[in-house]
């Protein structure tokens, strides 16, 4: 069949089974795009405000559904303003698939159409290659079917991760008698087995433990393991704790379930994993944020912990912490590997055996739930970050889902927002880029159309990505924002403090002026751009303005004025954070803490 470069590209997509692209048009693209409108080739195109969010979009899409879908821009600064998406999806291992434009192949090296020329000619996949899976260059229509089936290939098996393909202007136009191959006939058949000498030795180290905890991070989600997790830690009577990838990998209503890890983990999470003598990590890379940089006893103490690491990339295996059992698998198959060696009755018997430690897990999530509750039910005002989301959690379904931004906003959902299912909760655990949130939420309602979305973030996040209100009312894409306005950027206010004594441009103030705090008014703005939208000041008008936007059948926003003293999540870790020599007050706990670090 003679199909144009663009007609491959699109053709692929669609038989492919990818249902949006979004994107911004410009010169270098238009040709490709047309291809969308071509019978055979038709795919829905959501056109964004700012190339960036076409990424975050495509991303939150896949953490919903776990599916890919595309994106594209044009050459130059429309192709640049995608790193900061394709690093977030690279960074937390999520499949994205990216086609952007180029100057014509007859055109490189001459810096024509915004082309990066001075090291190398056409040097924008350059950039790409540090923050994809892999980056192609398509210099003809001949290879480009090639090129789309192997770069599926690369982002659905294995670690997922996002990957790049460039087609020149010229390569856009240009027709060629081609085929595109057939997916299925290009992949893989099944996925990464447990070699069954590991599994038994994990499960023989694991049936051992006195004080067993299980660590379920980003990769747990991924695998769809959640069922097998929860099974496993029933059989032998194990904690769970998350990290913030991990969340929703067991219902946070299960006995057995203790909270995040981590520097801004909860106190019971980080006591009993700490404290464990055999932990099993599914899916989990270890962060600093999730490890409290490593220092002992704070959240892992590995060694004398043994440690059970699964993970589909043996490169984390042994990376930070000593393994005693590396299992280099698919999460879901691994733990059914598990399984099948544990006897089902051995959940009761493995609860006797351990009922001292899980005494011990009682305590301590009595003891943090004291600690957080004033938070979360406080009636003052402005609120407290973690009172609106209990209110959230009161009127949102069961398995709706949250798309999380970055900063405090962050850490209070980790901490007091519990979720039930895999999927329902979406956030950058570690990139963690501010206008990440807006736009992702929106992929995942246009992947989960039938379930409730909410994107929380601050208002510092929020106006990073607020034209994106147009895009979801030109869409119909009936997502509502949940905006915790504290009029600054109050995580690293808080920073600023701690590790400095004092801070500087955190705060949206009049600084020409009389210093009083600034906020623009988001809610004439988002009722500007179409958006049903409601101001909260009042403790009475929190749950029935949550609940009006949930119900008013399109995009809407919540504005909620929070107080900037009782901005963000308790720091119940550690994070290695150097603070300068002149602030002395700091330099001796530091050091201290530093010399338990694990890693070096």
């Amino acid at each position: 069949m003679k199909l144009t470069g663009g007609q491959v590209v699109a053709k692929a997509l669609k038989e492919y089974g990818v249902e949006y692209v979004a994107g911004v048009p410009g010169h270098g693209i238009w040709s490709l795009f047309d291809a969308f409108l071509q019978e055979g080739s038709e795919i829905p195109f959501i056109q964004v405000m700012h190339e960036q969010s076409a990424v975050h979009m495509a991303d939150g899409y896949y953490r919903a559904c776990g599916k890919p879908m595309a994106c594209s821009t044009s050459v130059g600064p429309g192709a640049t303003n995608t790193i900061i998406g394709l690093a977030t999806a690279y960074c937390d291992s999520t499949s994205v698939f990216y086609v952007s434009g180029s100057p014509q192949t007859y055109m490189h090296g001459h810096g024509t159409m915004q082309e990066l020329e001075r090291q190398q000619d056409n040097a924008f996949p350059r950039i790409t290659e540090q923050v994809t899976k892999r980056a192609w260059q398509a210099n003809s229509v001949e290879v480009l079917p090639t090129i789309m089936h192997r770069a599926f290939n690369e982002m659905m098996t294995g670690r997922p991760g996002p990957v790049h393909v460039e087609v020149p202007m010229d390569v856009q136009v240009e027709a060629a008698d081609v085929t595109i191959h057939p997916l299925q006939s290009r992949l893989p058949i099944g996925i990464a087995h447990p070699d069954p000498a590991a599994i038994e030795a994990a499960v023989k180290l694991l049936q051992s433990a006195k004080r067993p905890v299980i660590v379920a991070g980003g990769g747990a989600i991924t695998a769809n393991a959640s069922k097998a997790l929860t099974e496993l830690a029933e059989r032998l009577g194990a904690a769970v704790s998350i990290t913030w990838n991990g969340k929703g990998a067991i219902s946070e209503d299960h006995d057995l379930f203790i909270g995040a890890v981590g520097q801004t983990g909860t106190t019971c999470g980080n006591k009993i994993t700490s404290s464990a003598d055999v932990i099993l990590s599914v899916g989990c890379r270890f962060t600093d944020w999730s490890a409290s940089s490593y220092a002992q006893g704070v959240s892992f103490s590995i060694p004398p912990g043994k440690l059970v690491h699964i993970d589909l990339d043996p490169r984390e295996i042994g990376k930070t912490y000593p393994t005693d059992v590396g299992v280099v698998a698919d999460a879901k198959i691994a733990l059914e590997a598990m399984l099948a060696l544990i006897p089902a009755e051995n959940a009761a018997q493995a609860r006797i055996e351990n009922e001292a430690f899980l005494a011990d897990v009682k305590q301590a999530k009595a003891d943090w739930e004291a600690q957080v509750s004033p938070r979360e039910n406080s009636r003052e005002t402005p609120f407290t970050s973690q009172r609106p989301l209990r209110a959230l959690r009161n009127v949102l379904d069961r398995n709706g889902i949250v798309v999380v931004g970055s900063g405090n906003t962050q850490g209070s959902v980790k901490q007091s927002f519990p979720v039930y299912e895999p999927r329902t909760h979406i956030t950058s655990g570690s990139f963690s880029p501010m206008g990440w949130a807006v736009p992702a939420a929106m992929g995942a309602k246009l992947a989960c159309p039938d379930q409730q979305v909410v994107a929380i973030v601050g208002d510092g996040d929020f106006m990073m990505s607020l034209p994106e209100m147009g895009t979801a009312v030109m869409n119909g894409i009936n997502v509502v924002f949940l905006v915790l306005n504290n009029q600054g950027y109050m995580s690293i206010r808080g920073g600023q403090r701690k590790f400095m004594g004092r801070h500087i441009a955190s705060e949206f103030n009049h600084h020409a002026g009389n210093g009083a705090p600034y906020s623009a008014d988001l809610t004439a703005t988002a009722r500007a751009f179409g958006l049903q939208a409601w101001k909260v000041e009042k403790d009475e008008d929190l749950e029935s303005s949550l609940k009006a936007a949930l119900d008013c059948n399109g995009p809407a926003l919540v504005e909620v004025i929070v107080s900037r003293d009782a901005a963000g999540p308790f720091a119940t870790g550690w994070w290695d954070f150097p603070s300068p020599a002149y602030y002395e007050k700091e330099q001796a706990a530091y050091n201290e803490m530093r010399k338990k670090e694990q890693h070096l």
